[in-house]
């Protein structure tokens, strides 16, 4: 689960901004370096957490936390960028970090010696794997209702089709005082309309894909109290 919203929280937001920003990976790159920023501030305080406090109650938080982030996500609209983004970050990174360090703990606490070099391999090895499956998972969720929103949204412009009709009219108009054949920019004002329409549709399947994961995320809370912290549990730092 974990792994799962690591890779694939993280996967998302790149390709939304290239996507439906049209943004190059300098400008990605600029959007999302604050969720790296987080995640290390993250870190000592989850480690003192996991010190002091069992670790159920940590990755509680911390799955509540990220389910948060997560559903922060689901308002974007085709115009977010580096300030809608900042806080949805914040939050989710933030979390990541509550979820990872107990989760070792409880994983590998009970471990010494040759065992826990390979019980930690068999660890990272699974949370790769909840990633490799949660990517393939979020890439089919968001295909599928980008179609589904894709197929509303024209149906919605065909129950209104003067307003359609309308404003492909004043594409074209706008369109015209570009080139002087009529028919190129009618036919550049159909593209550009389906062009916002794909957009649109996109935006809602982004939203709808984040807000998916937020609800995972809070189906997970179930398993924490079937979690038992090992008797003389090695810290959480040593075990990485």
């Amino acid at each position: 689960m974990i792994g799962f919203g690591i890779y694939s929280g993280t996967y998302l937001v790149p390709v939304f901004l290239g996507q439906v920003r049209g943004y190059n990976a300098s400008e990605i790159g600029t959007t999302v370096f604050i969720a790296g920023i987080a995640q290390l501030l993250g870190v000592p305080l989850a480690a003192g957490l996991s010190q002091r406090v069992d670790p159920r109650i940590t990755i509680t938080f911390g799955l509540s936390l990220f389910a948060a982030g997560l559903y922060l996500f689901s308002f974007m609209t085709p115009d977010w960028g580096f300030s809608a983004l900042f806080w949805p970050q914040v939050v989710r990174s933030f979390a990541i970090m509550l979820c990872i360090v107990p989760s070792v703990g409880l994983a590998l606490g009970s471990f010494e010696g040759p065992e826990l070099r390979y019980a930690s391999g068999l660890f990272n090895l699974m949370r790769n794997l909840g990633g490799a499956i949660g990517i393939a998972v979020v890439n089919t969720w968001l295909q599928d209702m980008t179609r589904l929103h894709a197929l509303r949204l024209s149906e919605a412009l065909g129950r209104s089709p003067q307003a359609a009709l309308d404003l492909l009219t004043g594409l074209s108009r706008q369109l015209g005082r570009l080139t002087p054949d009529l028919d190129h920019a009618q036919l550049m004002a159909e593209a550009l309309m389906k062009q916002v329409v794909g957009r649109e549709a996109l935006t809602l399947a982004f939203d709808d894909v984040f807000r998916l994961m937020a609800y995972v995320f809070v189906a997970a809370l179930v398993m924490v109290p079937l979690c038992r912290p090992p008797r003389g549990m090695t810290s959480p730092t040593d075990a990485h």
